[in-house]
């Protein structure tokens, strides 16, 4: 009688521990840590992970498996000193979440219980993007664009160079960029210039530069004239009217 009450009791225990389990799943990527940070461990998908316990130090960090977007917005130097505004959206996706989480420790603060088993959100990671992926983004476009004619550049170019040149980078620190779109926000002045150095290849390639040259400096002493439709204070007539 006494072995079967020992059996039933561990058979109880052993359905709760069942019961109390989280299983890493195949869209997470979890990570542990029993000393503060410190160091860091990887739970494969599929098995269990590990409880707090009594561990006041025990941190876990529950990552996306799957891409997630970000952006970097600055100013930069092209080629004979044109400005620009640029912004670059990226995916990217986390592929070595023992690397990643050595640049963003603060992200094992972000989960509110360490047993939960819920995925960080996405909006957690905006600044580990700004830690991790914006800065590499920004030192490795500004040394590509100081070189660009921003007349002559090929922007698919240029965003596959800098896709190539970021993952170098990056890959090391367990992130991947999955792609890269590239946006030049120039003034107008700038814009102007681009229009006129256009325009005169053009006219240099049918031999009527000095045309293109007259037609140019026209063209710049035209007036702007906007023309604005406005309606305010009109008033519709009825009938009664």
């Amino acid at each position: 009688m006494k072995n079967a009450s020992i059996l039933f009791t561990a058979f109880v225990l052993s359905l709760l521990l069942l019961n109390s389990c989280n299983y890493a799943k195949s869209n997470q990527q979890v990570v542990v840590s029993s000393d503060c940070g410190m160091s860091w461990k990887k739970i494969e998908s599929g098995d269990a992970v590990p409880k707090k316990m009594a561990n006041p130090c025990y941190m876990k960090v529950v990552i996306p498996n799957y891409p997630m977007q970000g952006d970097s917005r600055f100013i930069t130097n092209l080629k004979d000193r044109v400005r620009a505004y640029v912004h670059i959206d990226y995916d990217y996706s986390i592929t070595d979440p023992l690397n990643f989480i050595k640049q963003a420790k603060f992200l094992g603060k972000a989960n509110a219980s360490a047993d939960s088993d819920e995925a960080l959100d996405p909006s957690a990671f905006e600044g580990a993007e700004n830690m991790v992926i914006d800065k590499r983004i920004r030192d490795i476009s500004k040394a590509i664009f100081i070189n660009e004619d921003i007349v002559e550049l090929d922007q698919a170019e240029i965003e596959n160079r800098l896709l190539e040149a970021s993952n170098r980078v990056l890959d090391t620190l367990g992130v991947s960029l999955n792609f890269i779109t590239l946006t030049f926000d120039l003034d107008e002045q700038t814009r102007q210039a681009i229009d006129v150095s256009t325009a005169m290849k053009i006219y240099d390639s049918k031999n009527l530069s000095e045309l293109g040259k007259s037609v140019i400096i026209q063209k710049s002493g035209a007036a702007k004239v906007v023309v604005e439709n406005r309606q305010d204070g009109v008033k519709q007539l009825t009938e009664e009217d």
